[in-house]
This record gives structure tokens, sequence and C-alpha cells, in this order.
């Protein structure tokens, strides 16, 4: 089992065990996010896409998390943490009154659908979702918002007002309090689980990166994102060799007319004579 594959220390702590679980496919989960989002990420749609696309994951979470508050579930809920309302601001920002036609689309809904499913038979294994996806959201997705930061076509969200970057701002905490209490509340609840429990919870987390790489898949945009900068690029490639010819071509005719000069100068030398 995965447990006793890491069983070399018995004090290591369940985030660890956590995280050495999943890093293959955290690997191939990087991987996607870098080729699919990296690129087009300061594309304001590809990032209201994402926003969008991953907003109903985290609403299921934080709802079964209220409802689950009398249980060692709730306290995962670390204060500050819940995004609900920021994706909802940010979703509002981007798209105006985007619920009056928002309808989930197949690949989200199949996710709720197992969430649902987990939420019913053993809430336990909600576990690595809410941990897996915050600490995504506490990392990578600063680092996404950082690449948009620097990107010419991206706003500023260093400003905890700007609208578009509420999702990634945090005004009470930092986000290292953050990473560090919801580890440190992973690690109690688990102290608090049976073998069988945690190896549930292990074998799981591969399954929330399967299906987290399924929804991004589904974001729209990119492709006509990455297709604009292709056109952007070719134009700008067309116009470096257009100025280049344009260059040679009257550096030649330069060239020629000193010659044709130079000739003429000999002949009337030679008539004189």
């Amino acid at each position: 089992s995965l447990l006793q594959e890491m069983s070399d220390d018995n004090k290591q702590l369940f985030s660890v065990h956590l995280r050495k679980a999943t890093k293959t496919i955290h690997d191939v989960s990087d991987a996607l996010v870098n080729a699919k989002l990296g690129v087009t990420i300061s594309d304001d749609s590809v990032w209201a896409e994402g926003l969008l696309v991953f907003y109903e994951v985290f609403k299921f979470l934080e709802t079964a998390l209220t409802s689950h508050s009398d249980s060692l579930i709730g306290d995962l809920l670390i204060p500050g943490m819940a995004r609900t309302e920021a994706f909802e601001q940010d979703l509002d920002h981007f798209f105006g009154d985007w619920k009056e036609n928002y309808k989930i689309r197949p690949e989200v809904q199949q996710y709720l659908d197992h969430l649902t499913q987990l939420d019913r038979e053993n809430p336990y294994l909600l576990i690595p979702y809410i941990y897996h996806l915050y600490m995504g959201l506490f990392s990578g997705g600063q680092i996404l918002q950082a690449k948009r930061h620097f990107s010419l076509t991206s706003n500023n969200c260093q400003d905890d007002v700007t609208p578009g970057c509420a999702v990634t701002t945090y005004q009470d905490k930092t986000i290292k309090e953050l990473k560090k209490e919801l580890r440190q509340a992973v690690n109690d609840l688990a102290d608090n689980l049976d073998h069988d429990t945690k190896q549930a919870i292990l074998t799981e987390s591969v399954k929330v990166f399967e299906l987290n790489n399924v929804v991004i898949k589904s974001v729209k945009g990119m492709n006509q994102v990455l297709m604009k900068r292709l056109l952007k690029l070719l134009i700008a490639f067309l116009l470096l060799v257009l100025f280049l010819f344009a260059y040679v071509f009257k550096s030649a005719s330069e060239i020629e007319v000193e010659g044709d000069v130079f000739d003429t100068t000999i002949s009337m030398d030679k008539n004189e004579l």
C-alpha cells in the first residue's frame, strides 16, 4: 500500500504522504497547465475561463466543509481560505451577468458528480480535494497571477481592490500562513483517522489531478489566443523580411549608381586626353 511504501519514518506527516502519493500525476498536471494556460494566461478570456471551470468545484467543497462543520473535516475550513465569493466577484467582472445563461459544462459536471458520490458515501475522501486544490491555488494560482501581472495586457493585481484579482488576493493572511494552517489542519485530522481511511485518502489523491486535468482541457479560447499570437509573430516576421529586402535593394542601388558615375568620369578623362 501507499502508506506501507512510505512507512520508513512513522513520524512522517500525512501532508508529506499526500505529496509523495501524487508526485507523478502532479508533474503531469503541472506540465498540462504550463502547456495549456502558461502561454495564454495573460489573456483575460483564458483567465476567466479558468476561473469558470473551477468555480463550481471550490463552491462544492466549501459547501461540504460547512455542512460537515461538526466533524473533523470542518476543521479544514481555515478562516480566510474560502474563495466562492471571490470567484463570483471575478466572474462578475469578466462576464457581467454570467449566471443568467450559465450552464455547467459536462467535464465540470462529471467532477461534481464524483464529489457528490464521495460526500454521500465517505466524506473523508473529500480531504485530498480540499488539500490539493487549495494548496494549488495558494501556489500555482499565485504564479499564474504573477505571469499576468508582468504581461503587457494584464491588470496590476497587487492592489487588493483591483477587479478580476479577488481569487488570488488574500487580505487577512499571507499565503505562507494559509499554507501552514491548512497543512497543520490536515496533519492533525489524519492523526485521528484509521489506517484504512488514510490509505483510501492517498489513493483518491491521484483522482484529484486526473479530474483537474480533464477540466483544464475544457478551458476555451486558448487555441484562438495562440493563433492570434502566432499571426502577430508571422506578421512581424514578414515585416522584418520586407525591411531587410528594402534595405538590401536600396544598398545595391546606391552601389550601382556610384559605379556608373565613376565609369563616366573615367570616360570623360580619356576624352580630354
